[in-house]
């Protein structure tokens, strides 16, 4: 594993190119205003090299590693720049937030950090690193059923209790336009990228890369990573595929963190702006954690390994055979190895009920 020339201050970034998302939710220049927020707050994560990866996928390939980031995700990013543009009277009646654990983790941070109260919702699944994660930072996770409409609940009445402040974990302008932060600072660094592959579910990340990236590179390609789970159910493929939003059942993955939907934001960013989607298999995502882990010597979530798995698939070689250069987002690295037995691993390597 080799470690990328030394990183830009992405808060110096002042060049506005072209604008391709002028009439999207989020604008080139609502990244750059993240940049320049968050910039005291957050790391300027490395970019990470393997010879072995390059070999096998047939490309350069250029490891974002947000795996680094505080956190332990690129959460902090959207969180920070959520919660310090907060005007000082809703600041001071904190904030809540629901997520699968890295966004609630990140706002319970980011609170911290700016001195106010958070109340994060959590599904009772969640790993226990990421409910670990949250308690460090002062806050009591506030458990609640695992579906999204169990969360949106529970957060709505946290919230009307409180007056905090709702931090969406990825529709929202000012969550995007963080997570957005991260394709100016891969861009600083590598600029001769020719593709960005990000691992995808409620779009956040992807949407805000895509307006930061494709701002600045027109020609850059967007990509998609997304986990099809057991049960086939890679909605972000369809509705790409269908040109509209479509309903899919919850994926049943490893990946916790690929679970949400697209949201009324996200979609029209990722509908333009993400030239194609590369679905993976929970074989693909356990043996690309496995490969990262052996070979660059560094931990990834199953959520993060997503990206790994497309950059080393047939879909990509297929599709995709001229790309040289190619970023893959590592977007987290909080894996709950204690709770996670050799059966548990093996599960996600049997072949699913639709494969046999």
């Amino acid at each position: 594993m080799q470690a990328r020339r030394p990183s830009v201050p992405l808060a110096n970034n002042n060049a506005i190119m072209c604008d391709s998302s002028a009439e999207l939710p989020v604008s080139l220049k609502d990244v750059q205003e993240a940049a320049a927020r968050v910039a005291p707050w957050v790391h300027t994560t490395p970019v990470l090299t393997s010879s072995t990866l390059n070999e096998l996928s047939g490309r350069n390939l250029h490891f974002k590693a947000e795996i680094f980031q505080r956190g332990g995700s690129f959460k902090i990013r959207g969180a920070c720049n959520s919660v310090f543009a907060l005007p000082e009277e809703a600041a001071a009646r904190g904030v809540v937030a629901h997520s699968s654990g890295n966004h609630a983790a990140a706002v319970a941070l980011a609170a911290k950090l700016r001195g106010i109260p958070a109340h994060v919702v959590v599904p009772s699944d969640t790993p226990a690193i990421k409910q670990a994660a949250i308690l460090t930072y002062g806050v009591e996770p506030i458990l609640c059923e695992p579906t999204m409409e169990a969360r949106e609940a529970t957060c709505a009445a946290v919230q009307q209790q409180t007056g905090a402040t709702f931090v969406p974990p990825f529709n929202s302008v000012l969550t995007i336009a963080g997570q957005g932060t991260i394709g100016l600072e891969f861009l600083q660094q590598v600029p001769e990228l020719e593709a960005i592959i990000v691992p995808v579910s409620g779009g956040g990340m992807i949407s805000g890369i895509a307006v930061a990236a494709k701002g600045l590179k027109p020609s850059i390609k967007i990509i998609a990573a997304e986990p099809s789970g057991r049960n086939d159910a890679a909605d972000v493929a369809a509705c790409k595929a269908a040109g509209q939003l479509v309903q899919l059942p919850k994926p049943q993955t490893i990946c916790d963190g690929l679970q949400a939907r697209l949201g009324s934001l996200t979609w029209p960013i990722v509908q333009r702006l993400v030239d194609d989607v590369v679905t993976v298999s929970e074989e693909e995502v356990v043996a690309a954690m496995q490969l990262v882990l052996e070979r660059m010597k560094v931990v990834v979530e199953p959520s993060g390994a997503a990206g790994v798995a497309a950059a080393l698939s047939n879909q990509l070689r297929e599709r995709h055979p001229g790309l040289r250069h190619v970023g893959v987002i590592l977007c987290g690295g909080n894996v709950d190895f204690c709770s996670r037995t050799p059966d548990f691993w093996q599960r996600w390597l049997q072949p699913s009920p639709a494969a046999s």
